[in-house]
């Protein structure tokens, strides 16, 4: 069977994709004549970092957003990279196809799951999004037009996983594709406290079958961790209760977690931890599209300081009224247009399992009040990017998609990802209480996903990655001095203020950022600016 094709809007032909191509190849090129730095302009973000494209020196890759042709045979895909999830996930499924790995909001593009280390519930399984690309079209900094795979210049191939786009422009990727079902089986654990999220994730993960694992912790003392394997309206679940997470009436996932959890509870913490995985536990049956993006509407669970922010009651009716704002798309234009981004803590972090139960307890103390939180296995030995000491190569005879039992160190060292997404307390600024984060993350041997804001001072920055790897890929690529590095893509300006001490001696303390001092804070002036953003649309990314 041949490839066929699957676009956004329209069909565009692979002949239509190389004219882009030269289009952008050409003005790179120009650039790299003239020895001008550039920028590159996707069109949209899921990050939370304050965007420094201008028009100038920009190259605009937004027209690359379509899925030019799905194999079924070879369960392939290509793929433009500013291609959004769900567009991406609706080609694939009429084929009876879907990504192994599927990012939550639908708003993440392939370009973006790729360069920024996405990770989901089926992650501890296949890794993380980089994972499923088999080959990749770059422009590098020069204009030359080249691929890369595990056999064509594979180190060009894993470092551009990760780096955001600082090794060269990606403008096509084949993906592997995996044969899907229409929905989902969910069974809902309950747990007691962080140390049984993680062993009832552990043999969630061990179990045949399996094909998505997360967790949500609402308190020290109650989670719940959820195990999905794709299903069908068989006989055998054909009596489970059928629900949806997408229309504007339905429950946000979380809330209709908690509620599942709430049915379990009492019973399951004072359970012993070996049993918990073999209760009974509540089930779902969720159409797959519902499954993969359950958490856009109120992303995650951060759409509910919106409603504290504007002092609007957070019932299932007014939600419903104000759905349009609360999915991903919007929520993040608004955040980025209002500065309100610069009010929250909102960091994904991966802390080996061994040391998850101490990171968890000093969250208790400094940040009580932020929960939930979001828990995501992760694939023992996948490759992390820039990571001195988790970067892997091509898979091994023991790193392959089919897993396997893991023995107890391995599951000790293996990451297990934690989502801290609130508000900043009272008593810190943002800057202090990110860094501290930061410092415990770093001393208890984890990582943070780069995509939010990064407060590190270059110096503890390369402490932690691998700069001499990455340098070297700038120089042979011939990146450096025309594409900006990572470190200076993510990191947060005005980070210090310059202050005297008592005697008077110049020293440096952390610096308010702008929503947090004069007008901008005054209340509800960047809320109100945000929502009217949103409403007009257009381009919030680059400045004018």
């Amino acid at each position: 069977m041949g490839e066929s094709a699957g676009s956004n809007d329209h069909d565009v032909s692979l002949a239509e994709h190389k004219t882009v191509v030269a289009r952008i190849s050409n003005q790179v090129a120009d650039f790299y004549t003239q020895r001008i730095p550039f920028r590159i302009f996707h069109g949209n973000t899921n990050s939370t970092r304050l965007s420094e494209r201008l028009r100038d020196a920009t190259v605009d890759t937004s027209s690359l957003d379509h899925v030019l042709s799905v194999s079924p045979s070879k369960q392939t895909c290509l793929v433009e990279p500013n291609v959004p999830m769900d567009k991406l996930v609706e080609a694939t499924l009429r084929h009876g196809l879907v990504p192994p790995v599927v990012p939550e909001f639908p708003g993440i593009t392939v370009g973006g799951g790729f360069a920024g280390t996405a990770g989901e519930s089926s992650s501890f399984r296949h890794g993380f999004f980089d994972r499923t690309v088999t080959w990749l079209e770059v422009v590098l900094a020069d204009g030359e037009v080249v691929t890369a795979s595990e056999e064509e210049r594979p180190d060009l191939f894993h470092g551009m996983a990760g780096t955001f786009g600082t090794l060269g422009v990606i403008t096509l990727f084949e993906l592997r594709l995996l044969p899907a079902k229409g929905f989902v089986e969910l069974s809902y654990l309950g747990v007691g406290s962080i140390e049984q999220a993680q062993e009832v994730i552990k043999q969630a993960t061990k179990q045949k079958g399996t094909d998505f694992v997360d967790g949500i912790m609402f308190a020290p003392d109650k989670g719940v961790v959820m195990s999905g394997r794709f299903a069908d309206r068989s006989d055998e679940s054909k009596d489970l209760p059928v629900v949806t997470f997408t229309k504007a009436w339905d429950q946000w996932f979380y809330l209709h977690a908690e509620a599942r959890l709430n049915s379990v509870m009492p019973s399951s913490t004072s359970t012993p931890t070996s049993k918990l995985p073999f209760m009974s536990p509540p089930r779902d049956l969720i159409p797959l599209t519902d499954y993969l993006f359950r958490y856009d509407r109120g992303a995650f669970w951060t759409g509910r300081f919106a409603y504290r922010y504007f002092y609007v009651p957070f019932i299932r009716p007014v939600r419903w009224l104000a759905d349009y704002f609360m999915h991903t798309r919007i929520m993040y234009h608004a955040l980025h247009r209002s500065g309100l981004y610069q009010r929250f803590i909102i960091q994904d972090m991966a802390v080996p399992n061994k040391n998850m139960p101490e990171f968890s307890r000093w969250l208790d103390t400094e940040l009580p009040h932020v929960y939930p939180r979001w828990l995501c296995p992760l694939k023992p030995r996948a490759g992390v990017s820039m990571s001195p000491h988790s970067r892997s190569g091509s898979a091994t005879a023991t790193d392959t998609d089919e897993g396997g039992d893991e023995d107890s160190n391995q599951f000790d060292n293996s990451l297990l990802n934690v989502g801290v997404w609130g508000e900043t307390p009272a008593e810190y600024l943002q800057v202090t209480i990110n860094r501290l984060i930061e410092r415990k993350l770093k001393s208890l041997g984890g990582m943070k996903w780069l995509y939010a804001q990064t407060f590190y001072t270059e110096d503890e920055f390369w402490d932690i990655y691998d700069k001499q790897w990455y340098d070297a890929l700038r120089t042979k690529y011939k990146a450096e001095g025309y594409i900006p590095s990572v470190f200076n893509k993510v990191k947060t300006r005005d980070l210090f203020e310059d202050v005297k001490d008592e005697d008077g001696k110049l020293t440096r303390k952390d610096a308010k950022l702008p929503i947090e001092r004069g007008l901008w804070s005054v209340w509800p002036l960047a809320g109100v600016y945000g929502v009217l953003s949103a409403l007009k649309g257009g381009d919030y990314l680059r400045k004018r």
